[in-house]
């Protein structure tokens, strides 16, 4: 992943993917620092396993966004980045869905949790489309989704 940086950095450099999460795009070195980061595969303080991977597109390798997944205990909070440029297509449904199956055959998850905004119907669909479900809890002002 950290010889991805120059291919993300076109692709995360839109404002409009913060429309439901608010804040603004990395700078190049921003981004360079945060892939540096979790390339390290654990928190700081070794509490935590990041899995993250690049999704790109079978027939011409393009990069079109990340999956990612924190681990703590058996659930995995799992969240996913498609280019604006890409979405609709599916890629978000697929990625997340492979990243589920790994996270579940090979990672020992049991459960996983998503954050997503009440008004971002595209993810909701991904989040239902691995089995996930909206709870009660709020955490960020994001609906906070989850396996059984």
């Amino acid at each position: 992943m950290p010889g991805d940086v120059d291919a993300l950095f076109p692709l995360f450099d839109d404002p409009s993917l913060h429309a439901f999460t608010g804040g603004a795009p990395r700078t190049r070195e921003e981004l360079a620092r945060w892939v540096e980061l979790v390339a390290g595969g654990r928190s700081p303080d070794g509490t935590e396993r990041w899995c993250n991977w690049v999704v790109r597109r079978l027939d011409d390798d393009a990069v079109v966004g990340t999956v990612q997944a924190t681990i703590v205990g058996d659930e995995a909070s799992i969240a996913w980045v498609i280019g604006s440029g890409f979405q609709g297509r599916g890629y978000a449904k697929e990625a997340a869905a492979g990243m589920a199956t790994w996270l579940r055959t090979d990672a020992g998850v049991g459960r996983l949790r998503a954050d997503i905004h009440p008004d971002h119907r595209a993810s909701q669909a991904v989040a239902r489309s691995l089995g996930l479900e909206p709870t009660q809890e709020i955490a960020d002002g994001e609906v906070v989704w989850r396996t059984g």
